[in-house]
């Protein structure tokens, strides 16, 4: 497997593991604050902690950006992600909750990946191997075990219904996120982390929620930068190189990283489906790390823009002020090519395949 794609798997398990120990810490937030407003200040963080280091890095790099930006064609897959992951995914969970049963929402919401790899491969043709399947397999099983509650209550209503139809709408938001991971992710979490933030501040208000002390919006906003902005930064750099399905297949190894920190904080012990669910994760993510890819295929000629560097096998194109060693962006070329080497999904192999392959 290629350094890059080994790169990719790493970024999706820290985005998992940030994102899953913002479960715990925002238990304890919510003491203190309603899950509305603490939605807003988690999105609203995510987007002002991004929106910082970005200009940070304008002012350092003298306004030059490394990464490709936003561009009118994109603006419809930022505005379907937003409203499909950031708006219209939390409402239809939070009205679907009223109704359905702590245990099997928790069940339920372990979807998101299945949803995820099932509109990757069907509606975006993305390649899925065999042993990528029996990844996905192993940590969703895994995933259900961690979510299992022999005391709670079951049922299976409207409610549940609709926390399925969130699950499919994060899978959209994923694969709609996806189709723009070769932009700069900054400028993406920035929009997506502002806009939602934002619409459930004004949600909060209409519904005159109560605010907590400045200390605890802070706590909030806090999080939200580690666990939701950096951590989805890091999901789009992953969905670069693995693409849509592996890369929601690795995050879906975010419980593990909730379960501990919550056994570290409030002295929770796991049960003993944990001590099953926990090597299946492991299993399966050793199967994406150990992925081998390699076939004849060929690249049909395009244009787009991407952060780059020569060195890769794909940029071998000449610049007028003779090259560039450093990683840069700019409108390139590719001519058609054929050849074989091992690969993913990534932004140059998102081709189809044949059943053979």
């Amino acid at each position: 497997m290629k350094r890059s794609q080994i790169s990719s798997i790493i970024q999706a398990l820290i985005a998992a593991l940030l994102f899953g120990a913002s479960a715990p810490l925002a238990k304890i937030l919510l003491g203190e604050i309603e899950p509305i407003p603490l939605a807003a200040f988690l999105y609203l963080g995510s987007g002002i902690g991004l929106l910082g280091i970005k200009l940070y890095q304008r002012i350092n790099r003298r306004g030059v950006d490394r990464e490709a930006q936003v561009r009118k064609p994109d603006v419809p897959w930022l505005a379907g992600a937003i409203l499909a992951g950031g708006v219209a995914a939390p409402i239809t969970l939070l009205f679907s909750l009223r109704s359905t049963p702590a245990a099997t929402a928790s069940l339920l919401l372990g979807f998101e990946g299945v949803a995820t790899t099932l509109i990757a491969t069907l509606a975006f043709r993305e390649s899925i191997s065999r042993r990528a399947w029996w990844a996905i397999g192993l940590i969703t099983i895994a995933g259900i075990l961690l979510s299992i509650n022999l005391t709670a209550e079951w049922g299976f209503s409207l409610g549940s219904l609709g926390i399925i139809a969130a699950c499919i709408l994060w899978g959209i938001d994923n694969n709609f996120t996806r189709n723009i991971s070769a932009k700069d992710p900054l400028i993406i979490v920035i929009i997506k982390g502002l806009g939602a933030g934002f619409f459930s501040l004004g949600m909060a208000m209409i519904l005159r929620n109560t605010f907590p002390a400045w200390h605890v919006i802070a706590g909030a906003l806090v999080l939200g930068s580690l666990s939701y902005g950096a951590s989805i930064v890091l999901f789009i750099y992953a969905l670069r190189g693995l693409g849509a399905a592996r890369t929601s297949t690795l995050f879906s190894t975010a419980p593990i990283a909730g379960i501990i920190l919550s056994l570290m904080l409030f002295r929770e012990i796991p049960s003993w489906l944990f001590l099953i669910a926990l090597p299946l994760m492991l299993i399966g993510t050793l199967f994406l790390v150990k992925e081998q890819h390699e076939h004849q295929h060929v690249h049909e000629t395009i244009v787009h823009e991407h952060a780059h560097i020569h060195d890769d096998g794909h940029h071998e194109h000449e610049h007028d002020e003779g090259g560039l060693s450093e990683k840069h962006s700019h409108v390139h070329e590719h001519d058609e090519i054929a050849h074989e080497h091992q690969h993913m999904p990534d932004l140059h192999h998102r081709h189809i395949h044949s059943k053979e392959q």
